[in-house]
């Protein structure tokens, strides 16, 4: 007999959810670096910085003490996954990883974010420009702040590229444990409830 447990809080759920609708708004409006961009990538680092948090003081299944394993037991999860692998109520070791990886690239795409917007516009928290000497010359100094505009803005394409990535394994991830453990993740995202044997 199955009964349905809550498992996904309300705020996970939503910085969820919340991080998938700003991060694709920010991607797909990254060439005309348009306002919507730029607050769409501060909701990003907003959200990332309360899942830190959410992290460390949240419900039980949203703690990452309840899923940071050994990178062993990940390895593990993933070699079981030709036989049937045990089943996790929250998230099993792979996702796990996959949780810290996610923020720590969605970190790094947020911050050479605001490294781009403050060498371009002098703007964002970052602004303060690039600290020169007065015996430098100043097409120097041009061309140092040429090289980190064009520095962060590698690094931020190529994490921004790399998140969608990470998405692609993370929603392929989902559809397999799915299938594995006869659940739908994808609606205990949405409802917050899976159904467990009794």
């Amino acid at each position: 007999m199955n009964k349905e447990i809550r498992v996904w809080d309300p705020l996970v759920r939503l910085f969820h959810w919340g991080l998938v609708v700003t991060f694709f708004i920010a991607y797909f409006t990254g060439e005309e670096e348009s306002d919507l961009h730029i607050y769409s990538g501060y909701i990003v680092l907003g959200l990332i910085s309360f899942r830190l948090i959410w992290g460390f003081i949240g419900t039980k299944h949203a703690r990452f003490g309840d899923f940071l394993t050994t990178p062993t037991a990940a390895i593990t999860y993933l070699k079981g996954l030709a036989d049937k692998p045990k089943r996790y109520i929250g998230h099993n070791p792979v996702g796990g990883w996959m949780i810290v990886i996610m923020l720590i690239t969605l970190f790094v795409v947020s911050w050479s974010g605001l490294k781009v917007y403050a060498i371009e516009e002098g703007l964002g928290p970052l602004a303060g420009g690039i600290p020169q000497l007065a015996i430098i010359n100043t097409t120097y100094a041009d061309d140092e702040e040429d090289f980190w505009e064009e520095f962060w803005e590698e690094i931020h394409e190529i994490s921004s590229n790399f998140m969608l990535l990470l998405i692609a394994l993370h929603v392929t991830g989902v559809f397999i444990s799915s299938r594995l453990h006869n659940e739908n993740l994808a609606k205990a995202m949405l409802t917050g409830k899976k159904e467990i044997d009794t």
